[in-house]
Formats: structure tokens, sequence, C-alpha cells
């Protein structure tokens, strides 16, 4: 966020929080605006609501702005509205409250790419159409542009036709991707926009259909058959796009790169597709990391369209990851920059900076508890629990979970600390940053959570005296609390 000089901004807070926010604003000096903190009466930030925010803020003293803690839930829109200034959410943790203003760097425009996504439906004779529109859903979802029909060799595919026609009449771009003439011909008659694979000897083909072809080296390697092939359709004032074919580790990896650099200096102005897969499914090795460094490759060489697939279940995200893949290396790119501290999406099993605080700062937080209800951060020296009696420390959760003054009879908290401190070894152990009540950050490997599911992440109270002014849970109430507060009442 960009904040000018003449701005004046109310930084909202709770009473756990205030000094921190004083500190971490302090080291900011010199800032480019005057601010103020203040604290609306709740001893836990996280736990503000936009309707709180309006209900407590009568006087805005000046402020041009309001800036309220990451995790405050409900519609800020409509706080800002009746505040008549904006009301914005800054970062989750304070310690990243500087990069919030660009200390560290420039908010990231991540929505800009220049790389198509084709995602393959593979084994399609053998689907159904319904269940190639459920898949080609979810390939969308996850970013890609084109839904390739995978074809197989020596198998009947009767409904070709009508799965095109179903993809289309959808809203999809559609791709045949066949080894069989026969099936293209089919593919490009039916109304496919592209078809893979076209050789030199197969560009009859397109004398045939208005399909955009993917063209290929009539025998594999053979990059003079792909230039002519090249030449020939260029001269036809046709779009078509290239690939010189990615090859598996150690069946030829290394050249298939230098074809792929050979073709990009030979054909500087040429669209070039690259198949992924072949790297992603054939590689035992999380393929967060390999389509980053392949997108490093096609950003360099400005490759312009990629074919993803997701047979092996180690690649279930792969199309999701090559749509976060290519937007870092995009931005990347244009900044001249290296591809670091833009998006972390693709950092699934650690985080750059997974421990905000250390053990001691804990350790101070923790003095200024006065309720029973039980706080679990992690530091790099380990997990650390503590509540108005105290601190303790350590690495897992059955080290841990005896030290806890928590009542026999009162299960439902019990398993929820239970829960937590799993989560909290998980973080500790790989490095991810740690929040508690919030679910761990996977990055591309699992799926975006939609504003309704955040929505549902809002407030209950947990600690044993059923005292909501000390809440620490920001989740809506679920079988455990419920458990918890129906056994406390037929005790009464």
């Amino acid at each position: 966020m960009v904040a000018t000089k003449s701005e004046h901004i109310l930084f909202l807070t709770g009473k756990l929080a205030e000094k921190r926010l004083h500190r971490v604003l302090e080291s900011m000096r010199p800032v480019e605006f005057s601010y103020e903190v203040r604290n609306i009466g709740i001893s836990v930030a996280a736990l503000m609501t936009a309707q709180m925010i309006v209900r407590r803020l009568s006087d805005l003293n000046g402020a041009d702005k309001v800036i309220v803690p990451g995790l405050c839930r409900g519609d800020l829109s409509k706080a800002s509205e009746q505040l008549g200034i904006p009301v914005v959410r800054g970062t989750e943790d304070l310690k990243d409250l500087p990069t919030f203003f660009g200390r560290d760097c420039k908010p990231p425009d991540l929505s800009r790419y220049d790389v198509m996504i084709f995602a393959e439906i593979t084994d399609a004779p053998m689907i159904e159409i319904t269940e190639m529109l459920t898949r080609a859903e979810k390939y969308k979802n996850d970013g890609a542009n084109v839904i390739d029909i995978g074809c197989l060799p020596d198998t009947p595919f009767p409904h070709l036709e009508d799965s095109i026609q179903a993809l289309q009449e959808t809203g999809y771009k559609v791709s045949i991707d066949s080894q069989e003439e026969e099936e293209l011909l089919r593919g490009g008659r039916a109304g496919a926009d592209y078809l893979l694979s076209l050789k030199e000897s197969t560009l009859w083909i397109a004398e045939e259909v208005g399909s955009v072809p993917i063209l290929i080296p009539d025998q594999h390697g053979d990059m003079d058959s792909l230039f002519r092939a090249i030449e020939q359709f260029a001269k036809k004032d046709r779009p078509f796009i290239a690939d010189s074919i990615l090859d598996p580790i150690h069946f030829g990896f290394s050249d298939s790169i230098i074809r792929y650099c050979e073709l990009r200096k030979q054909c500087p102005d040429i669209d070039i597709m690259m198949g992924i897969g072949n790297l992603t499914e054939l590689t035992e090795a999380d393929t967060t990391g390999i389509n980053a460094v392949l997108f490093g490759l096609i950003s360099e060489l400005h490759i312009t369209s990629v074919l993803a697939t997701e047979v092996s279940p180690h690649a279930r995200s792969a199309v999701r990851e090559a749509d976060k893949a290519r937007r870092m290396m995009y931005a990347a790119r244009e900044q001249t920059s290296f591809p670091k501290g833009l998006d972390s999406s693709l950092l699934t099993t650690h985080a750059r900076k997974p421990y905000p605080y250390s053990k001691s700062e804990i350790e101070e937080l923790a003095q200024d508890i006065r309720d029973p209800s039980y706080r679990v951060q992690v530091s790099e020296e380990g997990i650390h629990v503590y509540n108005r009696d105290g601190m303790i420390s350590g690495h897992n959760p059955f080290e841990l979970f005896p030290k806890l003054d928590l009542l026999q009879e009162d299960a439902p908290h019990a398993f929820y600390i239970g829960v937590e401190l799993a989560k909290a070894q998980i973080a500790w152990q790989l490095g991810k940053r740690y929040n508690k009540d919030e679910e761990l950050d996977w990055g591309a490997a699992t799926p975006p959570v939609n504003q309704q599911q955040q929505d549902n992440v809002i407030r209950a109270a947990h600690n044993l005296k059923g005292n909501t002014d000390n809440v620490y849970v920001y989740k809506e109430e679920g079988s455990t609390l419920k458990a918890s507060k129906k056994k406390r009442r037929n005790k009464k």
C-alpha cells in the first residue's frame, strides 16, 4: 500500500497488540504519513469486526484512512461507506506491516501473464462427456486457457465430435491431441480451436480445417523437419505454434532444452509451446519447484504456451501451479528482478520467513496475558503455549499436552488444543508460518479458499469459563465448541 505525505492514518488494534504495533511503526520511521494507534476496547485485535468498528469508532480525529488487523472479519466496504473514509485490512502479523507499506518491496502486479495453459483431459476416449465438463471446469478455475482432449492410440473415440461441441458450448477453447491423422481431421472438422500435433508429413490436414496447428518434428529431434514445416506454414500467413518437444530427465532432457533455445534463436517471432508433463509427471519431486524452474526457462525464451497434465497423483495441482508460476515469472521479468518476494504460492512446504517471533519475544508477549485461554506460537526454538499462568515450550504435542491444565470433563477444548499443537508441530518441523486458528498455508498445492469459507472463519469462545471477552478462536462455532457449551449448561 502506498501512503501520501499528507495522509493521516488511524491504526485500530486491541489491548494485547497495542505496544507491539507502536514498536513496529516506530521501527519504520521516518514514515511518509502521520498516524494514530487506537485500542478500540478489545483484548485480541484479530477479533475485530466491521460492525464493531462502526459502532465503536465515533471520533475519526481527522483520519484519512483506517487500517485494521488482517484477520478482521466482515464487509469493510460498508464500514468505509458509513465512516466516509477508506477502511483497509492490514497484515495478519504485525511484523509484516513494513512490507505492507512497500518497505521491503512494492506490491507486485500478478494479474498479467503471456503464457497460455493447455490443460489436458487424458484418456478422453474412456471418459463420458459429463466427466470431461467437470474436469474442464476444475482446470479453468485453476487457470487453464484451453482444454485439451487427449486421445489414445488404437482406441475408438465415437464421441469426439460431441465432446468438442459440449466443451465449446460451455465456453471453452478446445484442442485435440492425437497421433492419429483421422482423429485430428475429425477434430478439426468438428471445430477444434487447436490441433496437437502436425508434422511436415501431415500438414495437409491443415488445408482441410481451420484449427491452429501445433507443429512438431517429423521424427523426434529432427529440427530440420520442424524448421521446414514452420517455413511452409508461415508462407500461408496463418497462425501456428511450434513445439520442439521437452524430454524427460536422462532421456534427452538437456538436449531438448538446447533445441528450444535453438528454435527461439532461429525463429525469434513465432509462438512456441512446451509440454511440461514429461518433467512434472516423470520426476518424483514436488511439482511446485519443477514448475518454478521450467517457467523461468519459459519466461526467458518467451515461450507462449504450455501443455500441462495431472495424471500422476503427485502432479494433481500442476495446472494451478503453472498459473502461479507464469504470473510470478512475468512480473519478475517486467521488473528485471529475481523471482523472489513476489508470490509465495510455490512455497508449499517451507516459508521464506517462518518464525516472525523469537522465544524471548513470545515470553514477553506471554507476560501481558491475564486470562486462562491458551495461546500457541512457534519460534525457531520450538512450540510455545502460554496463558496467565505462564509459558511452556516443547517440540511435539505429546511433550506439551500433559503439562497443560485442561479439565478432564472438557474433552472438546482438549481436542481443539490438540489440533492446534499438531499444526504447530508441522509448522515447526517444516519451517512454515503458523497462526493459531488458521489453516497452514500450502500455497498452490491446495485449492484456494473462497470468500464464503473465509467468512466462516469467524469467532467462537473456547476458554474454560466461557468468557467471550477473551476469545481466541476466529472460526464459526463447530461441534467441538457446541458440545463444550452444552455440557456446561447441563451442569448448571
